[in-house]
């Protein structure tokens, strides 16, 4: 099952543990981790359920390209990390 890790600095802000959860689509296994922890949701997705501007996703060391679908394949041992993306001048 694919691996999902927070940062430090993301579970500051939000309750997110890191685990595992099923799914072949990024969308499936952010979808099965914010079953386990919704509040994650509204902070890692806007309302749409596209990544925020401040969220970034590195699946296997690879950004994610999909950032509205969410539709990255993941393989069943892929390590999935959702970062807060520094923003600012």
């Amino acid at each position: 099952m694919p691996h999902v890790a927070f940062t430090a600095h993301l579970l500051r802000h939000v309750p997110s543990p890191n685990g595992e959860a099923p799914g072949d689509t990024l969308r499936a296994v952010l979808d099965a981790i914010f079953m386990q922890h919704p509040t994650a949701r509204g902070y890692v997705l806007d309302e749409h359920g596209a990544l925020r501007q401040h969220v970034v996703v590195f699946i296997d060391g690879l950004r994610a390209h999909d950032r509205q679908a969410l539709s990255d394949p993941v393989r069943p041992d892929s390590r999935i990390h959702v970062l807060q993306a520094l923003t600012g001048g």
